[in-house]
């Protein structure tokens, strides 16, 4: 259930006491509005898509992708700053690489050397977006602790470049991911 309440904030900062925020929203007869939706009704009237979420074996979420229109397995990792793509999709997902300065690290390495792929179209679910840039550097490691949990590896990572560009939401109970 979402609440949301509707006031004057330059109000509420001249009161100095909880009793006179009280008075205030009498002395103005504020409203305030419950909103019986859920979360999902709210994103999708909202414009957001709704994108189910896999978690695997790791606890992280899997996400299927498409780049430039070729399906992959993507982790869903809020704390990678650019979401990623291993050097051997390159070729399956239609990347034109070039070489970056950038050196990469993240999950247990250091240093990586890197290239980067730029205006590539990006689908999850119905989101689209058609310029997206791709890091692309070695995702050995990565894969590599995923099957040592039994779970499949992964093609890259969707980071928060992508997730903030969407305006992410991600509703954990029901394992679901809304963009916009």
């Amino acid at each position: 259930m979402i609440c949301i309440f509707v006031l004057n904030l330059f109000t509420l900062l001249r009161c100095k006491r909880k009793l006179d925020i009280l008075n205030e929203f009498t002395k103005y007869n504020y409203t305030f509005l419950r909103m019986k939706k859920s979360l999902r009704k709210f994103l999708l009237d909202k414009g957001y898509k709704r994108i189910k979420l896999n978690r695997i074996n790791t606890n992280h979420y899997e996400v299927k992708a498409k780049i430039n229109g070729v399906e992959g397995s993507f982790i869903l990792d809020t704390g990678a700053s650019t979401s990623c793509v291993g050097f051997e999709a390159v070729k399956i997902f239609k990347l034109k690489a070039k070489d970056s300065k950038i050196k990469a690290a993240g999950a247990g390495a250091v240093n990586m050397e890197t290239q980067i792929s730029k205006k590539n179209t990006v689908h999850i679910g119905k989101w689209k977006n058609k310029k997206v840039a791709l890091v692309l550097f070695n995702l050995d490691h990565v894969n590599t602790a995923l099957t040592q949990h039994e779970a499949k590896p992964v093609n890259g990572i969707i980071g928060a470049d992508i997730l903030r560009t969407g305006k992410a939401v991600i509703d954990y109970n029901k394992n679901c991911l809304y963009l916009k």
